[in-house]
């Protein structure tokens, strides 16, 4: 795709295999915060298939022993944005690992429910 930002993207890579890679993101989260993206265009998670599903889950687990090393984070979120009303803003997938630290924020409880700020609380 020639106006795709991750097709066409010079990279530094965290880590690399045939069918995916990971880079920091630009405007991380947190210090740390990387993205898996699969190296095949594809709008979202459901797209991938059986090869590229296991591609990423082998990177998740390769970047957060990297992002331990380099980090020592305390926890991690792990998130994908699927359509525009779910926040996704590149319609090529990519999945967020986000190194979470204690105390950068005021109350973490709730986690990723926290996407609806009003339905963190529980």
């Amino acid at each position: 795709m020639k106006d795709c930002l991750f097709c066409n993207m010079q990279r530094d890579t965290l880590y690399e295999d045939d069918c995916c890679f990971a880079i920091y993101d630009a405007y991380p989260v947190n210090p740390g915060h990387a993205l898996i993206i699969p190296k095949r265009h594809i709008k979202t998670y459901f797209e991938a298939n059986e090869q590229e599903v296991r591609s990423f889950h082998r990177a998740l687990h390769a970047v957060k022993a990297l992002l331990d090393k380099r980090y020592n984070p305390d926890g991690y979120n792990i998130g994908i944005n699927v359509d525009e009303a779910a926040g996704q803003s590149v319609f090529h997938l990519h999945i967020h690992l986000i190194p979470r630290y204690n105390g950068d924020m005021k109350n973490p409880r709730g986690g990723v429910r926290g996407v609806i700020p009003e339905k963190r609380g529980y």
